[in-house]
């Protein structure tokens, strides 16, 4: 199998994602990727079970993609091998009553995650100027202040939301939050060929939805989006990484690869010490418990 170059992912200026791969298999084999995966999210399990006994950070995935981009199955592979109550998934759908009657970002500030876990947001506050910009009529559901019709949103207020998106995920970085931000780069003909699938495969007819078809239709749109909040919110507390994902199996190694070595970095991760009485008396505690037999 070959290096996986794990800087390269990373957005650092401007992006066209037009000239960006989309399919990657480090000449490796189905089986030897799902190899490495298991390698590696093994360490990253391990690696959350001391990050909930140190207590001082959490860790934020945040993962964006056009439908079909594999989000649900990146996160049922990457986080098997996870005590269960270490990792916490939010789907974010369309706001609900309750969330549409607060800012934007409250419905995810409130599902950060609490010290010594993983969240995992599948779609993001990224909706709010990736789904919103393409809809801008969705923005009169927020009901703010100054926004009347669709001709009030301008190009200041898509960049007052950046710059939100922005002081928001600073503020959070600097309390405590280590934040990762991925993209799932999926192909046109990629995602064509995964929603024929759900049409022709009866156990998967059920994920189908004929929205699909009329968001794939924007998808120069989208992609247009894509590229202004990759380059506008990618900063160095909270990194855009764009992950080709044409190839589950391999943009699964990618995300957990890019997860574990920059994780790892973090030497101050550790398992807290004993108190030096309870330490000292270990060996009359076990004594205790072994005269109960």
């Amino acid at each position: 199998m070959e290096k996986i170059h794990l800087g390269s992912y990373q957005v650092e200026n401007g992006i066209e994602l037009a000239k960006r791969n989309t399919y990657e298999d480090f000449g490796a084999s189905k089986k030897e990727l799902k190899k490495e995966l298991k390698n590696i999210r093994k360490k990253l399990g391990d690696f959350q079970d001391t990050l909930y006994a140190h207590g001082k950070y959490g860790v934020l995935l945040c993962l964006q993609g056009m439908d079909t981009a594999g989000k649900d199955s990146l996160i049922r592979e990457v986080f098997k091998d996870f005590n269960v109550r270490g990792v916490v998934v939010h789907s974010f759908k369309v706001p609900t009553s309750l969330e549409l009657k607060h800012d934007y970002l409250w419905r995810h500030y409130i599902a950060l995650p609490e010290r010594g876990k993983f969240s995992v947001f599948n779609r993001t506050h990224y909706e709010n100027v990736l789904v919103t910009k393409v809809h801008p009529e969705y923005i009169l559901n927020e009901n703010i202040p100054g926004i009347e019709s669709v001709s009030d949103i301008d190009a200041s207020f898509w960049e007052k939301r950046y710059q939100q998106i922005n002081a928001f995920e600073q503020h959070v970085a600097e309390n405590g939050t280590i934040i990762f931000k991925f993209f799932l780069h999926l192909s046109k003909e990629e995602q064509r060929q995964r929603l024929l699938r759900r049409i022709d495969l009866k156990r998967k007819n059920w994920k189908f939805s004929p929205g699909d078809l009329k968001e794939r239709k924007l998808w120069e749109a989208y992609e247009k989006c894509y590229e202004e909040a990759l380059k506008k919110t990618s900063k160095e507390h909270a990194p855009w990484y764009v992950i080709p994902a044409d190839n589950k199996d391999a943009a699964r190694v990618i995300v957990a690869s890019i997860l574990y070595e920059a994780l790892k970095k973090y030497k101050d991760i550790e398992e807290p010490e004993l108190d030096d009485e309870i330490k000292a008396n270990l060996e009359t505690f076990k004594q205790e418990l072994e005269k109960e037999n």
